[in-house]
């Protein structure tokens, strides 16, 4: 019954890489959009935005002084 031998620095730098390339993933997937894609999406919700005020119905205010 013997097991096999595991060296514990290289678990710890390969599981430290492991993690730190699932980091770099996410980061990726967030913040990796160019500037053109940036300024599509501002755009969009602006548009959203300015049609959503359009629809907006205003109420007289209260003038009772």
């Amino acid at each position: 019954m013997t097991g096999d031998v595991v060296n514990l620095r290289q678990f710890r730098k390969q599981k430290a890489r492991t993690e730190k390339d699932k980091t770099a993933e996410q980061n990726r997937v967030s913040f990796g959009r160019t500037k053109v894609e940036k300024q599509l999406t501002k755009a969009l919700n602006d548009k959203a935005s300015k049609a959503l005020d359009q629809g907006k119905r205003e109420t007289p205010q209260d003038k009772s002084t």
